[in-house]
């Protein structure tokens, strides 16, 4: 390898690292930004938790993202899937009105192309200057997310596990 050539490789290697070892910052105006981290999440007002929905075949498992308000003052969400590398954006789930628990289901394979999950939170005054008050986000899907082969299954998964993350509601990730 010339010299050269070992100089373009590291400059490459270098930015690489940069990229990733440092996530997106918030945009102009938004609010606070937490990584997610595990397939359970409790903290700043919101907690959450994944599951997967496994299909008779790998392109039709679901990734399920309960969601549920733990004390925040959050009456809506949207969620983005971005790719980290070149920034492109999707919404994935457009704004909605936060009464109480909500699912956000999206094909286990929009994880190859969006990797990075941005749950958007805002507070009422937040929601009608369109800017988050809150972003959790999840470099992909977590690693620890359990896969169930039934529907009962999952909601039940689902619904003791944010149970017990709503239980401990002052604590933060």
């Amino acid at each position: 390898m010339t010299h050269r050539r070992q100089i373009v490789v590291l400059a490459w290697a270098a930015l690489l690292a940069l990229l990733l070892g440092s996530p997106p910052r918030p945009g102009l105006g938004q609010g606070q930004e937490v990584h997610g981290e595990n397939s359970s999440f409790v903290g700043n007002g919101v907690a959450m938790v994944w599951g997967v929905l496994r299909g008779a075949r790998d392109e039709e498992a679901q990734a399920v993202l309960r969601i549920a308000p733990a004390g925040g003052d959050y009456v809506a969400i949207s969620v983005d899937g971005v790719d980290p590398f070149s920034q492109r954006r999707q919404e994935l789930f457009g704004m909605q009105t936060m009464a109480g628990t909500l699912d956000v289901r999206t094909s286990r394979g929009t994880f190859a192309d969006l990797p990075r999950r941005e749950i958007h939170l805002y507070t009422a005054n937040d929601q009608h200057a369109q800017r988050p008050s809150l972003t959790v986000y999840f470099m992909g899907l977590p690693d620890t997310t359990p896969e169930f082969a039934s529907e009962a299954a999952l909601r039940r998964y689902l619904d003791e596990t944010l149970a017990k993350l709503r239980a401990r509601k002052g604590r933060t990730p």
